[in-house]
């Protein structure tokens, strides 16, 4: 019996705490056996099996995935454990190289579960962190983690910004305005790979940068000279400025979003590629309609999750199906797609299952080259699968 102390306790059925006694980091509603009364989501809770045995400790979020564990212990959730939890994640950035890099200033410190902190999301961009909480135990507690963060980034973070409001939303748990934490507005340029980009991380999607595709970007622009790249669902043109830094002939940027397309345009003028590009606002199925066949050398597919949840998971695969059949019809012959799933609820086997599928359909050769995946500073808990939600496949079109 767990000697209680300051924090609620919630029990779970028997037989309901394998996945929990694996170090899986989510518990469901279904398991739980006993929820204290007037228990409100975002609450710490220490988590027992059905003879009381302790199992760890947890925020309790109310939902479908109700308890998310901090820890697989008896643990005291304060200002101390923070410091803890994310210095470890800085010292995994550092072996990474991508603490006090010159030529990378844009990275993550903080991947959820996979550094053992689930919904919490922190970006570096220069002197600024964004932090975005996924979950109401993580909002409750930004303050804390936005100091942690300073003291441990020792001066080289100046501001801290809460971009909470959107995610927290979309789970149907309330926050407030996004605004700054610590300090104020600073300078929007960072840099990739020695490329500069502008990232609005106030009015951008997610954190304002898809830093989750730093290592695809750094591989196409090996594949682009002398080739005519066409970068789709193009966003603020991370791949396009990467194929002209790989010295592509020529490269068009697709988005559906004129506020895209200013983003993206206004990181090719900082890299001074204008005269090899052009931004056209369409949406990306269209486009590839009519293009014509071998327009284009290479092929860059990154769409937005097309399947946000196991229940439109049919209806998101067609979609790869359908843009990825278009791409690999009229790349030119020897042609490379890039092409990419962001989906949790599509696994890397039914991503390329798809994708053969679709290519099986156009009667043409196909080679995979490469696998891709998040880079190392998005990690994977080995406990998580789930974490692995980027997949991505090279291909030669012959």
């Amino acid at each position: 019996m767990l000697n209680k102390n300051s924090y609620p306790v919630i029990k779970l059925q028997k037989g309901k705490d394998e996945a929990v006694k694996r170090f899986h980091p989510w518990i469901f509603s279904g398991a739980i056996q006993q929820i204290p009364k007037q228990l409100s989501a975002g609450e710490i809770v220490f988590v027992l099996d059905h003879q009381e045995q302790l199992l760890g400790t947890a925020f309790y979020e109310g939902g479908n995935i109700a308890l998310k564990m901090l820890s697989f212990s008896k643990e005291v959730i304060d200002y101390n454990f923070w410091l803890r939890k994310i210095s470890v994640a800085l010292k995994l950035r550092e072996q990474l190289g991508l603490l006090n890099n010159a030529s990378t200033t844009a990275w993550r410190l903080v991947h959820s579960e996979g550094d053992g902190l689930p919904g919490l999301i922190v970006d570096i961009y220069g002197t600024t962190a964004v932090f975005q909480a996924q979950s109401a135990g993580m909002y409750l507690h930004r303050n804390a983690i936005a100091s942690a963060i300073v003291e441990l980034m020792q001066g080289q973070i100046k501001a801290v910004y809460d971009k909470s409001a959107e995610a927290l939303e979309r789970m149907d748990k309330t926050a407030g305005l996004n605004e700054y934490i610590i300090g104020e507005a600073g300078d929007n340029i960072v840099l990739e790979n020695g490329l500069s980009f502008f990232v609005d991380w106030e009015r951008g999607q997610k954190t304002g940068f898809f830093l989750d595709q730093r290592d695809a970007r750094s591989m196409l622009k090996k594949y682009s000279a002398g080739r005519k790249v066409l970068n789709t669902f193009s966003y603020s043109g991370g791949f396009s400025v990467a194929a002209l830094k790989g010295d592509a002939e020529f490269v068009v940027s697709v988005d559906s979003s004129k506020k895209a397309i200013e983003l993206c345009d206004r990181n090719i003028q900082l890299n001074e590629f204008e005269s090899r590009h052009q931004s056209v606002c369409a949406e990306t199925k269209k486009y590839l309609e009519i293009m014509n066949p071998a327009d284009f050398d290479v092929i860059v597919l990154d769409p937005p999750a097309f399947a946000k949840n196991h229940h439109n998971r049919h209806k998101g695969l067609q979609g790869y199906k359908y843009i990825n059949f278009e791409a690999i019809r009229k790349i030119a012959p020897g042609g490379l797609l890039f092409t990419f799933s962001c989906s949790q609820a599509v696994d890397r086997q039914s991503f390329q299952s798809i994708v053969m599928a679709a290519a099986i359909e156009t009667g043409r050769s196909v080679q995979l080259l490469h696998h891709l995946s998040q880079p190392p500073d998005h990690p994977v808990s080995i406990y998580h699968p789930e974490g692995a939600y980027l997949k991505g496949l090279v291909l030669r079109v012959g």
